[in-house]
Parts: structure tokens; sequence; C-alpha cells
């Protein structure tokens, strides 16, 4: 079977057993501050389980992009090591929501692999829960007797909470599971040592490929185990485990879900993949060039679905993880495959063709995903380049052994990976202090924790239901507290707390969280914000109310909401506008909308020209003066939305019924506040017009009050200007002739100052002393600028070259200092402009650098400069 074959087959399993066949989330999470990432199939669902809403449907089946980089969930550095992990891979997985459970579960993953797949039952090994003392829980008795339907005894093994009990984290639902395991290996090993003896052992070829986790208990933040009032099913079956068993493959990597990747990787670099994985030779290093193809077919994958979902890389969150894969994989090709020149978005057609059918967000975006990769690709290799110059440095510098500080700062600055630092530095006969910088890296990540480290407390439940979201038409509701939670951190304690009835919109798509107040009486909290956690809407507070189960009044700080939603609406108008101006091409890729100010993402070739800039600002406020009337549609089934012309976000999941916002001829899909009508709006001003990445354009911009003030800022300046010119009739032509009389001067004065520089040279030397060994030096305090100062050196060095010149000046109160050395006068003494610069800058609190024949400082203290002339003196003479 193909992969494709097997991917359908699966879903056609569950669709004909009543499951609702879903597609699959984003891979990018948004509304869960406990991930950045899709990391299991169940994330989409984790509201479900946690009772946040009902199951609209209690059977679903999908296949769900995941990506495993960081915490708890962390593959990466196996990734491409061994035959089975990844970064990015599909899961498969089935989900019962209060419906079916064990028998059925069971029953159904038999029939699918046993009379479906046809995997012979003799391979096949099943795990269950053993039991655990700390938790008071049993042996899974059950799930053992489901399967002895199915499976002998000694197939059926027990193993302890750590492998057989699966939780969603810290606290949340949880329960026992059962594994599914496939021995692939060869008859002869099979006959040399059971299957069951390397059950959970990592054994690449004895794999697990399903779990089938039984959903039963809540964890409480006091480690207590509570019975779910439902009971659920959680199942996830590796899609790419699945493969390499139904093919008859020893490695995931052999299967036709990389190998057209990697024979595209192979054609690229010149090297047949598999001639490497015997030897023991490869590269200088130990990494096999077939581990290079495989790291960047993996790698690949995670970087163009990432993109695709809109998170582009970046230094920070989960963009900061994306570069991290990213430069992972050019590293790899860099180091053992030859590869100098970028080579990574020339793959991603060859990916498009594989997994587009099944993804389409693939072959929408593969244009932007293609000019990203391009142009990460060459910002890491510039600075490879750079990182390799500074490791030559701290090459030449050590003595046989670079420091762990060292290799950190090239790995934490430079981003220069520590690997490549130890494969070059073995080069070269070098060891890397590796206990250093390990030391440093930890001193990391321990700061990092510090900043992040937060405690989360159970929720104290007041009453039951669910949030009425009013805010779309009043600021202001009556409102009582369905639960609550408290939350320490670094920056204190607060708490976290739903309402039945709600005005406050939660932050999302774009849109920051609103601010307002709860009221009962004499007694007001502050909301200092609204976010969405798994569908609640959570209003963030640092105090609670004094008496929790009173009836309150949510309050919404109405000029903060108002102000907010003329941004947003006018964040639609723009869109509409950028479409008609620079084509249908352009698409959102990332917003943000806040009271002052509007950020809009978009995919855009080339930068938007001052000229375009103002058609499109014109034109906004051309649909703002229209005064258009909103046109509000709610629940408006999805495919009717679309058939308006709606735009649909790829990265954003949608549900069955939509909101339709509609301002005249612009129509989106959208959750946001807005405006009555455009009139209220106000003037709308671009600010800016920038890079964010290849092919990715960002545009600022203000409204209404902000937008007012920085007309009123810019008319009283203009007015301040005229002013100071006595009110010409043309100011234009007023600062054009300011300007051309001002580079006049400019000119003479560079010519004045040539002269000194001239006059200084011929004069100086005449003051020259002698230091005993037929060198001279010289050291002055005189008045020049920096740059007369490195002339005068550089005049200086190539008259007299037996001589070394120290000077000091103070310019604007800056103190500064130059040392020019000749060549003469540097061989015969040995000494470097940059040493002595070194050793006198602190005399005027400075620090400064240069080269052995030419080096400044620049300091704090004028009044050090004569401690440091004479410091200088003294070292000359």
């Amino acid at each position: 079977m193909t992969s494709r074959e097997i991917r359908q087959a699966f879903l056609d399993h569950f669709a004909k057993r009543g499951h609702t066949i879903v597609p699959s989330a984003p891979m990018v999470v948004k509304d869960d501050p406990t991930l950045m990432f899709t990391n299991a199939g169940m994330n989409q669902f984790k509201d479900l389980f946690l009772g946040n809403r009902p199951a609209k449907d209690k059977r679903i089946a999908d296949t769900q992009k995941c990506l495993r980089v960081s915490g708890k969930h962390n593959d990466l550095e196996e990734v491409g090591i061994d035959t089975y992990h990844h970064t990015m891979f599909e899961m498969l997985g089935n989900w019962s929501f209060g419906d079916y459970f064990k028998k059925e579960a069971i029953q159904w993953a038999w029939e699918l692999l046993a009379d479906e797949y046809k995997i012979d039952k003799e391979n096949i090994y099943v795990t269950y829960f053993g039991g655990d003392a700390a938790d008071k829980l049993e042996a899974d008795e059950e799930t053992r007797q489901l399967w002895l339907q199915y499976l002998p005894a000694e197939r059926i093994l027990p193993f302890s909470r750590k492998d057989n009990f699966w939780e969603m984290g810290d606290t949340g639902p949880c329960g026992p599971c059962t594994e599914i395991h496939v021995d692939v290996r060869t008859a002869e090993e099979k006959k040399a040592k059971p299957g069951r003896d390397l059950v959970n052992n990592d054994h690449p070829q004895v794999i697990e490929i399903w779990n089938n986790v039984f959903m039963q208990f809540e964890r409480k933040a006091d480690g207590s185990l509570h019975t779910l009032p439902a009971q659920h099913v959680d199942t996830g079956m590796g899609f790419e485990r699945l493969c390499m068993v139904l093919q008859g493959k020893r490695s995931n990597y052999d299967t036709d879900v990389f190998q057209p990747l990697i024979q595209t990787i192979s054609k690229q670099c010149g090297k047949k993949y598999g001639e490497t994985l015997d030897q023991v030779h490869v590269d200088n290093s130990g990494v096999k060039a077939d581990i290079a193809m495989r790291v960047i077919a993996d790698h690949l994958r995670a970087i163009a679905f990432a993109i695709a979902d809109g998170q582009l890389p970046s230094n920070t969150g989960a963009g900061y993880v994306i570069r991290r894969i990213l430069r992972r994989a050019v590293r790899y090709g860099y180091s053992f495959l030859g590869f100098n020149e970028p080579f990574m978005h020339g793959l991603v057609a060859t990916l498009v063709s594989q997994m587009g059918d099944q993804f389409p967000e693939l072959k929408k975006q593969q244009g932007i995903i293609e000019n990203v990769m391009l142009e990460e690709e060459k910002a890491f290799l510039r600075t490879l380049e750079q990182g390799t110059k500074r490791l030559e440095q701290a090459l030449s510098e050590s003595k046989g052994t670079i420091p762990g500080d060292k290799a950190f700062e090239l790995f934490d600055t430079f981003g220069f990976p520590i690997d490549l630092t130890q494969l070059m530095a073995r080069e070269q006969g070098r060891d890397v202090d590796m206990k250093g910088f390990e030391a440093e890296l930890q001193k990391q990540k321990e700061r990092s924790r510090a900043a992040t480290t937060v405690t989360t407390g159970d929720w104290v439940d007041l009453a039951k239901g669910e949030t009425t979201f009013v805010g779309y038409d009043e600021l202001s509701s009556p409102a009582r507290i369905l639960r609550y939670r408290k939350v320490s951190g670094k920056g204190g304690d607060q708490y976290q707390i739903v309402l039945d009835r709600t005005p406050f919109y939660a932050e999302g798509g774009g849109q920051v969280g609103d601010q307002g107040w709860l009221i009962n009486g004499d007694d007001k909290v502050e909301v200092i914000d609204t976010k969405r956690e798994n569908q609640l809407i959570v209003h963030f507070t640092k105090a609670l109310p004094k008496d929790v189960n009173a009836s309150f009044r949510a309050q919404v700080d109405a000029s903060r909401r108002n102000l907010t939603a003329r941004n947003h609406t006018a964040t639609h108008l723009l869109h509409h506008v950028l479409r008609k101006q620079l084509g249908t091409h352009v698409e959102q890729k990332g917003s943000l909308v806040a009271p002052d100010r509007l950020r809009f993402d978009i995919s855009h070739f080339a930068k938007v020209t001052p000229e375009e800039l103002a058609v499109i600002e014109r034109e906004v406020n051309a649909m703002i003066t229209e005064d258009i009337v909103f046109d509000d549609r709610r629940n408006v089934p999805i495919t009717e939305a679309k058939a308006m012309g709606a735009m649909a976000l790829f990265g954003e999941k949608y549900g069955d019924t939509v909101r339709v916002v509609k301002f005249g001829p612009s129509v989106e899909l959208c959750g946001g506040t807005h405006v009555p009508r455009t009139g209220v709006i106000g003037p709308f001003r671009i600010v800016s017009e920038s890079a964010l990445a290849a092919g990715i354009r960002r545009i600022e911009a203000i409204t209404s009050v902000e937008a007012e003030r920085m007309i009123n800022e810019k008319l009283a300046k203009l007015d301040a200007i005229n002013a100071l010119l006595k009110h010409p009739a043309d100011i234009v032509h007023a600062v054009e002739k300011l300007l051309e009389q001002n580079a006049a001067l400019g000119k003479e004065m560079e010519k004045a100052g040539k002269e000194r520089v001239r006059g200084y040279a011929s004069s100086l030397p005449a003051k020259a002393k002698a230091n005993g060994k037929g060198l001279k030096f010289l050291v002055q305090q005189i008045d020049l600028d920096a740059q007369s100062l490195k002339d005068l050196g550089y005049a200086l060095r190539e008259q007299h070259s037996d001589l070394a010149f120290v000077v000091g000046s103070v310019i604007d109160g800056k103190p500064l200092l130059a040392v020019s050395l000749g060549k003469a006068f540097a061989d015969a003494t040995g000494l470097k402009a940059v040493d002595i610069i070194k050793q006198i800058s602190p005399e005027i609190k400075g620090g400064g650098g240069g080269q052995p024949d030419y080096a400044t400082a620049g300091g704090k203290e004028p009044g050090g400069m004569a401690s440091a002339l004479k410091k200088a003196e003294e070292m000359l003479s």
C-alpha cells in the first residue's frame, strides 16, 4: 500500500463506524497558552476533554499534523540519528467523547490492523497499565481481558505508570492506556530474542505504532485523581511508523513518505543515499551523510508546514523554534553534504507534490514557503561565515582547548552550533571545554526558567454552565462567576475568572483583549486582560472580588474598546485596498489590532513604494468617508460564507458556522469587534512599511485620535519651522536654499579641517621624543574630531615609520583617544595600537578597539585625559 492509501484506509475504517472525519487543526497553536505547537492529535479537542464545551460529534477521526521539538515532548536530537523519531509527523486518531470506551476501541483497532492492513498477528504485542501504588490504582484488568480475545497472554504485557498512564500535563484529564507494538525484525533476529523482551526498550524494529488512551480521571494540582463525569477515548497512531510496517521497511525514512525527498537531496548533493549506512568513517566526524539527508528531509516538512500555518521564523517563541529547526537542517547540509549555497527552498516542490493534496495549504503557500526559506538560509550561511571567523580567532587564542564560555558565546550570540564548533576544533587538533559550555548553557536555562515559571492552581467551581459572549452588542452586562483560579508567577499573583455572561472580548484574530471592571456596589475589581484558553473566555485580575458568589456588572472600558474597533475595521479596509492595488496574491500573514495602532503583515514580493502607499492611504480614507454601514452576519454556514467571497486565513481553524464581517466590498471571516459604520473611524494614516521576511511586508498605521495627534504634531512642527525661517512665501524652497548653504559651509569646514591636519602633520613630528632605541614617540592633546584624528594618524604613519603617536581630544565634553604606530616602531617594539588603547582608555572611563597600527577609544570622563596621556608616555618611553 502507498502512504496515501494507508492514510485513506484509516479514515474510511472509522467513517464506516460512525466517526465524523475532520480536517487537521493548524500545527501552530493560537488559543492555548500551555502550547506553542500541536504535539498530539488530541490538542484540538482539549476543550472537549476539559468539559469547556459539549461535543457536537461524539465520534471523530482525523490525521493531525504535529510537531515535537520542545518541552516534555522533544524528539529533536533523535531525529535522523534513529529511524523512527521525527519533528513534524502525522498522527492518525480516533476519539470518543462520552460514547464508546475500551471494548469498541480495542476491537476496532484490531480489525483495522489485522483484518484490513493484514499485519501478521504473530508480530503484534500490546501493553496495558499494570497499576500504581502511589495513585492507589489497580492494574487495568479490563483491558487485559479484552485483548485476550485476540492475542495470547504472553503478548499482552503490563507496564508502569511511566509507559501506560497518559497525562495531558501536570494537571488535567488522564487515564490508563494500551499501546500496540509491532515486531518487524528478521526471522533470525526473532529467533535469537523474543519480541516481548524488546517492547518499550527503544528498539527500532520493535516499535510502538498506536496508543489508545482511556480518559477516566482528572489530575488536580495537589496530585490527587478524581473520576471524570464521562469517559473518553483518545487514540494516536504514528502514520510514518505505520507506513514502515505496512511497506515492509526497517526505517521510516525508507518509506514513500520520505524517499522522494531523500532522493531529491541525494541528487542535489551527489551522494547516494545508503552508501554510508554501514561505514565507520564519514566526513571527518561520525555523522553519516545518510543521517544528514534524513535530518534535512524531516526538518523540511516541519518548516514548510509551520510557515504554511502562518508561523514565520523569528528570534522569539514559536518563531525561534522554527528558525532553530531550519538552521539545524542547513548546518547538516553545510557540514556533511557539501551544500555551501541555499538548497532547502529547492526541495519544497517535491514536498508539495507528495502532500499537497491532503494538506492544500502547502500548495496555496508554496511561493511564500520557498521565499522565506531562501532568505533564512542566506542569513544563516552568513552567520556561519561570521561564526567561523570568530571560531578561528578563538582557536588562535586558545592553548589546546577552547574555553566553554567562548564556545557558548559563539552558540548564543552568533547562532554557531556547538557540534560544528567541536568538529572544526578537532580538525585543528583542539578540544572544546564541554563542561564549561554546559555550565553556561545551564545558567541560561535557569535564567529563562526563573523568568517564565508559573504556578497554576486548580479551578474553583462555583456554578455549572458555559459563558455567553454578548460583547458584539453590549459593553456592560450582569454576570456571575462560574469558576476562578489563582496563578502565581514572577510578576506576582493574578486570578483568572470565568463568567456566565461577558461583554469582554478575548484576545484573538490579532485583536487585543478587553480591559474593564467587575463591579458589585463599592467593590470594583479591575480586569487587566481577557484571553481565550481552550475555548474558555478568561478574565485576568490582580484581586478577587470580596464576595465571589455575588452578582456583578461586567463593564468593558468603552473608550479603549471603541478605539480598538476603529483600528480593526480599518485593518479590513486596508486589506481590501491592498488586494485591489497590489494584486489578489496579497494575503494576510499576521496582524495586531490595539487601541493606539494597527499592524498588518501581508504576502507581497516587493517593497510597497511610497507612491503605492499614498494611493492605498487615499483609498482607505475614501472608504471611511463613504460611511459604509457594518453588515454583521453571524452563524453563517462556512460553505455559504466562502461563496460570498469571504476570505479564510490559512493557519486558522473554522467551525461549521462562522461570522462574516462586511463593509461594502470588504468581506472577511472575523470574530473581532467593529464600528457600526466606517465614518466613525476618522483619519487613517500609514506610518511605516517594512520587510518582515522574504515575501512578507509589514504595514503599520494609526487612526482616529492617534492619527489626529500625529497630524497636529506635524502641523505644529511646520508652524515652528515657518516661524524660524521668518514666514517665507515658499517654505519648501526656503528649506532647500538653507540646505544648499549648509552643504557649502560643510565643504568649507571640511577643507579647513584638512588644512589643519596637514599643518599638524608638518609641525608635530618636531616635538617627538626619542625613546633610546632609535625610535620616536609623540603624546599630545589637540583639538580635532575623530575623522581628522584618523587622517592625521594615517599621514604620520606614512611619513614617519619609526614614530608612535598618541593623541587625545575633547569634543563637546566627550573625550577621545587615538593611537597610531608606524611600521618600523611596531616591528621593533612588538607593541600593538589596540593593546595600548585598552591600557589607557579606562582613565577616561571608556573602551575601544582597532587594528595593530591604529586604534581609538571614546569615554565619559574628560578629566582623565591627562592621566591617560601620561600612562601612554610611560608605555612608549
